[in-house]
């Protein structure tokens, strides 16, 4: 399969992960303190989407944050969270059991920024929620 199109150059790709059920206000709170930290790190703010596995197409609380965040979300296949497992920082046997990638947030992520991405925030949890940040880099080598 090809490599899903990245909706923007310079985008900061939010990859998300949850556990069936998770809350609104969890992811909200979960991607708000992710954005907040790649700020901190690259002083990179801006356009922003959310990725995720489509598996995850059913859950109420990550629709709605989505809405309450103002950003797009983007389900993607299988096939584009496997093609960026090795580039995963973190692992987790269960993920790996469910999703068949070590890190839903860090491969949708990465998935989303596109070949050439680089995580510029590994996994963060919280309350059933993960996620993750990575950016593609531009023209001049900044992420």
């Amino acid at each position: 399969m090809s490599e899903p199109t990245r909706i923007a150059p310079g985008l900061l790709a939010i990859g998300v992960g949850c556990r069936s059920g998770a809350s609104e206000d969890a992811v909200v709170g979960l991607v708000e303190k992710a954005i907040e930290r790649a700020f901190e790190l690259t002083g990179r703010s801006g356009r922003a989407a959310l990725f995720t596995a489509v598996a995850k197409r059913s859950e109420a609380g990550l629709a709605a944050a989505a809405v309450r965040l103002g950003l797009p979300l983007v389900f993607l296949p299988d096939e584009a969270l496997k093609a960026m497992s090795t580039s995963a920082m973190t692992r987790s046997e269960r993920v790996v059991q469910l999703f068949g990638v070590p890190s839903v947030a860090e491969t949708a992520a990465l998935a989303g920024a596109g070949h050439g991405s680089r995580l510029i925030v590994p996994r963060i949890a919280g309350d059933g929620v993960t996620c993750a940040i990575a950016a593609h880099d531009d023209k001049d080598g900044t992420p």
